[in-house]
């Protein structure tokens, strides 16, 4: 049973950075495409980022943060990250990271994920 753990959250002004990271256990990683969501108060888990498991890591972003978040994987750790620059304060949420067998069309839709991690606070302050 893969297990996935995020770390890297925290209070940021607006305009700074973060680095999330998603460490994997228990599992095939290398298997999985792995996706990161967030899910700000009120509002809907949405697709962020995801990272397609072959070698290219080839990856998707949402419209939001184009140019701004930056996905990667290291397959030797276990471990995929989410560089966030530019962050605003409509990037405050939870964030989760997924793993599903799947990449590409659809990939924001949760249903498509089979594990998930517990999540980590994003604070984007004015």
């Amino acid at each position: 049973q893969l297990q996935l753990v995020e770390s890297g959250g925290g209070l940021v002004q607006s305009g700074g950075s973060l680095r999330l990271s998603c460490a994997a256990s228990g599992g095939t990683f290398d298997y999985y495409a792995i996706a990161w969501f967030r899910q700000a108060p009120g509002k809907e888990r949405e697709g962020v980022s995801c990272i397609s498991s072959d070698a290219g890591g080839s990856a998707i972003y949402a419209d939001s943060v184009k140019g701004r978040f930056t996905i990667s994987r290291d397959d030797a750790k276990n471990t995929v990250y989410l560089q966030m620059n530019s962050l605003k304060p409509e990037d405050t949420a939870v964030y989760y990271c997924a793993a599903s067998p799947h990449f590409g069309l659809g990939w924001g839709a949760t249903w498509r994920y089979e594990h998930w991690g517990q999540g980590t606070q994003v604070t984007v302050s004015s």
